[in-house]
């Protein structure tokens, strides 16, 4: 799988049209705050429906204009267009997507057609990051293999919006007292799903990594990772909402559920967050995320586009050596500023732009 060219208008700063890519290794260099970020984001909204940075969509659109358009062709055994539109109107922001020029009626439709790992200086942050980043990083890699599991996800933060609002309500009225426990049904449902989707994965990924971060460190350290869901037990779920009621009511927020979910990453049955060292914890973040291309490669029989933006020099030589040989295969886009460093690794023969203003030259 590679993304052929790309085509923007209004998406951020980007002025690009018919912008072709190769299908191995593509180095887009030059000053910062020039686009190249913006190029990699306007490929991932294509993606997965949303955005690498922003909270709102209305910030993917140039400042002062009121549309933005992405066009992605992508090939895959054949080829195909993905089509973003961002219409800002008013203080609202809508967003619309097609496939091959058929309107796509709920984002879970985009989930498995353009596959693409993202790995950033924030994603070498993993380990030592909240519980959050823990949790959008198994969100965002299963939302690519399974679209059923974003519907189940956007059930329950639907449903988790709502009992929230009635907990505020209640802390004014305990008149709708009653209506508690229908919002309790409505996480288990979809929480119950969600947590053993999580959990497959997390084992999934956990020997994929454990075997790759064994040969980068040349067999001394042992990574282990293991899901920390919030409920342990799902069946003991009705029980632990009920019992959180009155203190979710005082504190107008649900206590109890998925999305106090974490990862555990252990290095040598040592907690790597809070005892690894900084180079411990970017190996097993570079672990993890190579494990991303592999489940992905096992599991759709198809290989992701890389997004490599600015990662190379946030790692030392031996862990950048080792990723590139990783990912021989794989459509790589690569953001740099120091273009001679990375040709210095041995890509005198990648598809070279570089990004000024929002164009490439």
């Amino acid at each position: 799988m590679y993304v052929d060219n790309i085509s923007t208008t209004g998406f951020r700063n980007l002025s690009l049209e018919g912008v072709k890519f190769s299908a191995g290794t593509n180095i887009l260099h030059g000053n910062n705050a020039q686009g190249k970020t913006n190029i990699l984001e306007a490929i991932y909204f294509c993606a997965l429906g949303r955005s690498l940075r922003a909270d709102n969509n209305r910030e993917l659109v140039r400042f002062g204009g009121d549309s933005a358009h992405v066009r992605v062709d992508v090939y895959r055994d054949y080829s195909f267009i993905i089509d973003a539109h961002i219409q800002v109107n008013g203080s609202k922001t809508a967003k619309t997507f097609a496939i091959d020029r058929m309107a796509v009626k709920n984002t879970r439709e985009l989930f498995g057609r353009l596959m693409v790992v993202l790995f950033s200086p924030e994603d070498l942050r993993l380990i030592k990051s909240g519980p959050a980043e823990r949790r959008r990083f198994m969100d965002m890699e299963i939302c690519q293999l399974s679209p059923v599991y974003y519907s189940d996800l956007r059930d329950y933060y639907r449903g988790l919006r709502q009992r929230n609002q009635l907990l505020k309500l209640l802390k004014r009225d305990r008149n709708q007292l009653d209506s508690l426990p229908i919002w309790d049904q409505q996480l288990m449902a979809s929480g119950r799903k969600i947590i053993k989707t999580r959990a497959a994965f997390v084992a999934k990924i956990c020997d994929i990594a454990k075997e790759i971060h064994s040969r980068i460190t040349d067999g001394k350290e042992v990574l282990s990772l293991t899901y920390q869901p919030n409920v342990q037990d799902v069946d003991n779920y009705a029980e632990r909402l009920a019992r959180s009621h009155e203190r979710d009511i005082v504190s107008g927020t649900t206590s109890v559920g998925i999305h106090k979910d974490d990862v555990l990453f252990m290095i040598n049955d040592i907690p790597a967050r809070n005892f690894g060292s900084q180079g411990q914890q970017r190996t097993a973040a570079l672990s993890a995320k190579l494990a991303e291309i592999e489940i992905m490669r096992s599991s759709v029989n198809t290989t992701p586009v890389l997004l490599l933006d600015d990662v190379l020099s946030e790692l030392d030589g031996n862990r950048q050596k080792f990723l590139l040989t990783q990912i021989m295969d794989l459509q790589t886009i690569i953001t740099c500023t120091g273009l001679e460093d990375v040709l210095a690794k041995g890509m005198s023969d990648a598809n070279i732009m570089l990004v000024k203003d929002g164009e490439i030259f």
